[in-house]
């Protein structure tokens, strides 16, 4: 492993010197920043992180806790923090809860004895009002930024949202112009918000046009292909006779149209279906699919800006993006009997 005394011995210079070159101090002369760099860089020579942070109280690391990389939503998410990240100078690490609360308090204590500069975290949701974890990283003041809205255990931290409420009245919107009227909803995890604000965009969307939300409409589902396909078993075992369903997202919407054509009926000719999410099969389904585009790339960038902004004791403002409605073929006017 080559060291700094190595490079001080073949440029001719202190340690002391080399160590300023390589940090672009003004007391060293461009002739003997680029001499030794050049050494450096010849050599093979790689800075040792763990001194650089002992030196500068900092790691240049951020910890990042999601649920799964396999849910695709958060492919392009974490895909946009670690690019802005590397512009910033800053390495990522990445932990996953697998939407279990107590693998989400440990990859936080391990980020934590990591010393790392700042949290993005996606949580886990509960219905608790306090989580201990969340305390302690407030206790230690960690600069945090949360992947969606805050729930009460996790309230004070600062958040980075998406238009949830809005794009779903939107999306509830767009069925009611095609002629639906009775249409069925595949709910998310209870215990979420963002699930709890694209409900309320629907329950709002129906009762501003004169119709009352049908219980018997109401399927719980979750957030994943299975659950989809599990609420939509139990729609058709209740025979409810929807003309059109709302999925709670984009793979609750696959697991719904799996089942619906596995029984025969055609989509949207039979029953129209919307997801939320524009995830990658949305559009390549082979029915592609009417959903709401993320700003996933967006909110990862805004997530970072915001995490420089804690960093540096500016004052941050709440930040919530906007989601677009992108209607493919999978609606239409419903069928006249």
């Amino acid at each position: 492993m080559v060291r700094l005394k190595d490079l001080a011995q073949l440029a001719g210079v202190s340690v002391m010197t080399v160590s300023k070159a390589l940090r672009d101090e003004p007391d060293v002369s461009n002739a003997t920043k680029q001499r030794v760099k050049l050494l450096a860089q010849q050599m093979g020579y790689v800075p040792d992180s763990s001194a650089q942070g002992l030196r500068t109280k900092t790691t240049k690391l951020f910890g990042l806790v999601i649920p799964a990389t396999t849910n695709p939503i958060y492919a392009r998410i974490v895909f946009a923090i670690e690019e802005r990240a590397h512009e910033l100078g800053y390495d990522i690490m990445l932990a996953h809860t697998h939407n279990q609360a107590e693998r989400e308090e440990v990859c936080l204590r391990h980020l934590l004895s990591r010393r790392v500069d700042g949290l993005f975290i996606s949580p886990v949701y509960r219905y608790e009002a306090e989580a201990r974890i969340y305390q302690e990283i407030k206790s230690r003041a960690t600069p945090t930024i949360l992947l969606g809205p805050p729930a009460p255990f996790c309230r004070s931290f600062h958040s980075i949202e998406i238009e949830e409420l809005i794009a779903s009245y939107n999306m509830t919107q767009h069925l009611l112009k095609l002629g639906h009227k009775r249409i069925a909803y595949l709910t998310g995890p209870p215990a979420a918000p963002w699930a709890h604000e694209r409900f309320e965009g629907y329950r709002r969307a129906l009762r501003e046009a004169g119709i009352e939300v049908d219980d018997k409409l109401v399927f719980q589902a979750g957030n994943t292909i299975e659950e989809g396909t599990k609420a939509t078993l139990q729609y058709l075992n209740e025979a409810c006779r929807a003309t059109a369903i709302q999925a709670v997202s984009d793979l609750v919407a696959i697991g719904c149209a799996e089942t619906l054509i596995s029984q025969g009926l055609r989509i949207p000719e039979d029953i129209s279906l919307v997801g939320f999410g524009n995830v990658l099969a949305a559009e390549y389904f082979r029915v592609p699919l009417t959903t709401v585009r993320q700003p996933k790339f967006r909110l990862g960038v805004a997530a970072v800006n915001a995490m420089m902004c804690l960093l540096r004791d500016e004052k941050i403002q709440p930040k919530r993006l906007t989601a677009e409605l992108i209607q493919r073929k999978s609606t239409a006017p419903p069928r006249a009997d």
